[in-house]
């Protein structure tokens, strides 16, 4: 007799001790189990499995945007497992790895039931250091320092490899999927060796992994500046700061933070690490949103600044793209858009997403499936309560989270029709490494998805996102 399904289920009863399930229709999730261990600028260590506690603060973070939670505490290497409130053996697994610019969020934020009910999926969300407790690469620190979260995201992988089946999932079928930094995140652990076995697919939402990571002599300049911030000589000085004096000497924003390139778990970029085939090869699904950059330029009219005007766009262009202007000017002519802020956003995603999403999608199908997605819907949530902005914010970034969870800080998915067509993708991905459509084989496929009769079609990405012109310009 096989006794393994019952010690799971048992064990599974006893991790309700203490903190029962949160049990809603169809699912049970535990909240705030301990994965990790670690002092302030120390390595993850791993844990004994423990209860659920209950509790699942934010790693510290500035306040100053919607999707940081007020919760927060240096105790905060804990993740939730969300399952079907059905017992079940062998379900596929997916960790998702939350975005923030490396600076902000937490799992809390993305609450997983239906992804969890309609796929029949074991959903893992988890919190890992962020800003100067995960990625300040101080000399003094260690090699390692600078990439303390990814180690992080590591410990919780092995965790789950260990720990997953008393929930009913399998092992080894563990997708992981991020979006933005989470995105970043996934790319940087198909690129470390010590990822290696720990997942066996990979999802990446809205982040171009050729880039957005930072050099070792830049991170660790950084990491000085910080400590004469703070009137610190040394490392000694820096620990006995509060959390709150580092987070308010960090600041707030969304490039202050990054994985750092060098050492033991991230020896090479993933750009290098995906052309030379070096990476821990597994099936992607890898994809972004049409409008990425609509959000940050509406963004700016919630803070008060008034609506792009047609005489200001000229300036706007010049002071991103410098001497490039005159021909971006040109080709996104302002005949050509609803309004100057769509220009300008069109502009800054096609040259900062979709270039550096297709060029990361063409170096790793050279080697492995990657299915290519983009999500176009243009009727999408917005932040509670929040005014919209003068211009449609459209597909923006992050806009396609609810389609997936249920967002702490964005609105419900107004259309059920493409939240059940990606949840079905995004799953049977998950279970068995094909989301239904073609491979992207040399950028010939990219996979449009938005609501409506027609709303689910092969799209022309190189066309419609003018990457020949921007290749034209860097070469």
């Amino acid at each position: 007799m096989n006794l393994k399904p019952l010690f799971l289920t048992a064990v599974a009863g006893l991790l309700t001790l203490g903190a029962a399930p949160e049990a809603t229709e169809g699912v049970r999730t535990y909240t705030g189990i301990r994965y990790a261990h670690a002092d302030r600028w120390g390595p993850p260590k791993p844990v004994p499995l423990a209860p659920a506690t209950g509790d699942m603060p934010a790693c510290p973070q500035p306040t100053d945007i919607p999707i940081a939670p007020a919760h927060q505490s240096e105790d905060c290497l804990r993740l939730n497992v969300t399952t079907p409130a059905a017992r079940g053996r062998d379900r596929p697994v997916i960790v998702y790895i939350h975005g923030g610019s490396f600076n902000y969020g937490s799992g809390v934020n993305y609450q997983p039931d239906a992804l969890v009910t309609r796929g029949n999926v074991v959903a893992v969300t988890i919190n890992y250091r962020l800003g100067p407790f995960g990625f300040l690469a101080h000399p003094d620190l260690g090699a390692d320092a600078g990439n303390l979260g990814l180690a992080d995201q590591q410990a919780a992988l092995r965790w789950v490899r260990d720990n997953i089946a008393t929930f009913g999932g399998n092992p080894h079928n563990v997708t992981i999927m991020g979006q933005s930094a989470g995105g970043y995140s996934v790319c940087a652990h198909l690129a470390s060796p010590a990822s290696a076995g720990l997942f066996h697919r990979a999802i990446v939402q809205s982040a171009g992994c050729t880039g957005g990571f930072r050099e070792r002599d830049e991170a660790e300049q950084q990491a000085r500046d910080l400590a004469t911030t703070l009137g610190c000589p040394d490392v000694a000085c820096l620990r006995g700061k509060t959390a709150a004096e580092l987070v308010a000497a960090s600041g707030g924003g969304h490039d202050t933070y990054r994985p750092v390139i060098g050492g033991r778990l991230l020896p090479v970029s993933p750009a290098e690490a995906f052309e030379s085939g070096r990476f821990n090869r597994v099936p992607v699904l890898y994809g972004g949103n049409h409008d990425e950059e609509t959000g940050q330029l509406a963004g700016r009219e919630l803070a008060g600044l008034p609506p792009l005007t047609a005489d200001a766009y000229p300036a706007a262009v010049a002071e991103s793209f410098g001497a490039n202007a005159e021909a971006v000017l040109a080709r996104y002519p302002l005949t050509g858009y609803d309004s100057p802020s769509e220009a300008l956003a069109a502009a800054l995603t096609d040259h900062n997403w979709a270039l550096p999403t297709d060029e990361a999608r063409r170096l790793l199908a050279r080697h492995v499936p990657v299915y290519a997605y983009e999500f176009a819907e243009r009727n999408t949530p917005w932040f509670p309560g929040a005014p919209q902005a003068s211009f449609p914010a459209g597909a923006s970034h992050m806009l396609e989270l609810p389609y997936l969870f249920d967002v702490r800080y964005l609105t419900p998915a107004p259309q059920q029709d493409l939240r059940d067509t990606m949840i079905d993708r995004w799953t049977t991905f998950a279970r068995t490494a094909d989301a239904g459509w073609p491979c992207f084989r040399d950028g010939r496929y990219v996979q449009s998805l938005a609501s409506g009769p027609n709303g689910v079609h092969r799209t022309d990405y190189r066309t419609d996102h003018k990457l020949d012109f921007w290749r034209g310009l860097e070469s």
